[in-house]
């Protein structure tokens, strides 16, 4: 009688469940209506979902998936490209001067992509990506859960977040990496210093 209940409750489980397993990320933007039934019943989900051995993750920022710490190679490959396209992008919006925390307000359309193509040429061309190997990238992501596709182009969505966290997190260790290295150029200097004066 309980678990009727828990079920009729849960109308959208089967969408949810596929949506989830299928690697895809829910959206609270851009599937709202399943966005809300998942927030209703959150730790319902979590459980059932958890007995059946997946791990929901739900962010704040308004996304949730099944977290898969040991994707297999074709996610992971998969994921390599997406982080090298949302790479470019941010770094193409940075010299821009555009805030990378604004992406959700970003027009990307096929000739943005071009550009960006243009300015990463280098480290795309090494990766064997195209101008239409980018186009195939941001439509991946849509059909995952990064982007949504508009009539003139695409729109990052907040689970995109999950990748700007790592590059945050790369970024702040570079920084803690050259200050180290900084302070120990700083310190062999003093110490030649130091040896140059006693030698005297």
């Amino acid at each position: 009688m309980t678990t009727a209940f828990t079920l009729e409750s849960m109308p959208s489980l089967a969408e949810l469940f596929r949506l989830f397993l299928s690697g895809k990320h829910l959206n609270r933007i851009s599937e709202p209506a399943l966005w809300a039934e998942l927030e209703k019943q959150e730790e319902v989900y979590r459980s059932l979902f958890a007995a059946l051995g997946y791990e929901l993750r739900i962010d704040a920022r308004g996304f949730a998936w099944f977290h898969a710490p040991q994707a297999n190679s074709l996610i992971g490959k998969t994921s390599r490209q997406l982080a090298l396209l949302f790479m470019v992008i941010f770094d193409a919006q940075a010299n821009l001067g555009k805030p990378l925390l604004r992406f959700g307000d970003w027009r990307i359309d096929r000739d943005w992509l071009d550009e960006v193509h243009k300015q990463q040429q280098e480290v795309l061309d090494a990766e064997g990506i195209s101008p239409d190997g980018l186009v195939d990238l941001i439509n991946r992501a849509a059909s995952l859960g990064f982007a949504l596709s508009e009539p003139n182009g695409w729109r990052l969505l907040p689970a995109v977040c999950r990748y700007l966290d790592h590059f945050e997190a790369l970024a702040a260790v570079a920084q803690v990496v050259g200050d180290e290295g900084e302070e120990s150029m700083e310190s062999d200097s003093t110490t030649e210093e130091t040896d140059d004066e006693e030698s005297r």
